[in-house]
């Protein structure tokens, strides 16, 4: 896990302890954070104020680029407060690392003037794409746009179709100022209600070409951004880093359940057999299972980041087969804790159907996730199968 260099103050360390410093004012911020459809203002200055949003950011623009442990590690601890405050955070910040990968002239414009600015996006390849000189016109209507209210840019997926209409269309990704689209409130759901993932509408807006994102050229990890931002951290894939900001948080929502099913257990005993919770082997085979659980996705999570890393420093290319492997495990994420919070409410009994017990959110939250086409886990599970008996991939979102 890299500290960063010399000149730059912050530790992975320091950072993640202040993030676990957060998550218990998270907690207690989270049934606002429901009734308004957005997490709190002071949470973003939170954020802001401890430097998480600076993980990712290029130092040129007074970022850290430090290794994505560090990223998701923040993301972990947060999300053991609150799902939907550590959901906006990783889906916020990772934008950071990805307009480091856009030409250096959109990265002027969103940071030159003030490097705190926040980006939100929808990736949905819906928007209506003319080509005209020097860029594109847009217009659309897109979906599950997360922290949106608290965002001053978005990020939105097109279809760019080419002139030879016998080509594949490309997908890019579009660089809108707040000027340039409306947001829809209409976030209205069971969990993850605090991400405020509301609707972006974009009428026939002029997006210059250099504020584009072709996704070839993520999946090559050679974007116009790399001519400037050089540290190995860029030439990630982009797909294996996105995919993760909307999974990883689910492995610290279940590290928060654990840990409000142990301080609640003491005191719950069953009104049907008078046992106490403590004592019922049921309890205990959940309680293990589910810590095992958080350890192997978090180690997992680590060793495939230093593996990528270790290539990226090297100028090395991830191979296929590996990417495939690291997709599957990203969408397994959200599918295996939801199992295991599932099976934890079980225990709580009765009170487990209460909203207001904090479990019942986790319950809700982690399922929600699972609900983010990222993190259907079928189709990798397919594809990674697929693979190991000798097909070819057919995922190149990888």
């Amino acid at each position: 896990m890299r500290q960063g260099t010399s000149d730059n103050v912050e530790t992975a360390e320091g950072l993640i302890e202040r993030a676990r410093a957060l998550a218990p004012i998270l907690a207690q911020r989270a049934p606002q954070a429901e009734r308004d459809a957005k997490i709190p203002d002071e949470t973003i200055a939170d954020f802001q104020k401890a430097g998480f949003f600076r993980v990712l950011q290029p130092k040129r623009y007074g970022g850290y680029e430090m290794d994505p442990d560090v990223f998701y590690g923040i993301q972990m601890a947060l999300a053991e407060g609150c799902m939907s405050s550590a959901w906006v955070y990783g889906v916020v910040a990772v934008h950071n690392w990805q307009i480091a990968l856009f030409d250096e002239r959109a990265q002027e414009e969103v940071w030159g003037r003030d490097s705190t600015v926040l980006t939100s996006s929808t990736y949905m390849p819906v928007g209506k794409v003319t080509e005209v000189d020097g860029g594109f016109r847009l217009s659309g209507h897109w979906g599950f746009s997360s922290g949106s209210e608290h965002c001053d840019w978005v990020l939105l997926g097109a279809l760019v179709r080419p002139k030879d209409s016998d080509g594949a269309p490309e997908y890019r990704t579009f660089l809108l100022p707040r000027a340039d689209y409306r947001i829809v409130r209409n976030w209205d759901v069971m969990g993850l209600r605090g991400t405020g993932s509301h609707d972006i509408v974009v009428e026939d807006a002029f997006v210059p070409e250099y504020r584009t994102h072709k996704a070839i050229d993520g999946f090559a990890c050679d974007s116009p951004g790399n001519r400037v931002n050089t540290a190995p951290l860029y030439r990630l894939p982009f797909a294996q880093i996105f995919v993760r900001a909307v999974s990883t948080g689910s492995i610290g929502a279940l590290q928060g359940a654990i840990n409000l099913f142990l301080q609640s257990a003491p005191a719950r005993v069953s009104s049907n057999t008078g046992q106490k919770t403590t004592e019922d082997t049921g309890a205990q085979l959940a309680c293990a299972d589910a810590q095992a659980a958080v350890d192997e996705m978090k180690a997992v999570l680590q060793r495939n980041f230093s593996v990528m890393m270790k290539a990226a420093d090297e100028g090395q290319p991830l191979p296929v087969k590996t990417r495939v492997q690291y997709r599957y495990h990203s969408a397994a994420v959200a599918e295996r804790s939801a199992a295991h919070v599932s099976r934890l409410l079980r225990y709580c009994g009765g009170r487990g159907i209460y909203l207001s017990n904090p479990l019942t959110r986790v319950f809700l939250d982690v399922h929600a996730a699972r609900s983010h086409v990222a993190n259907n886990v079928d189709p990798f599970a397919r594809n990674y199968g697929g693979m190991l008996l000798g097909r070819d991939n057919a995922d190149f979102f990888v």
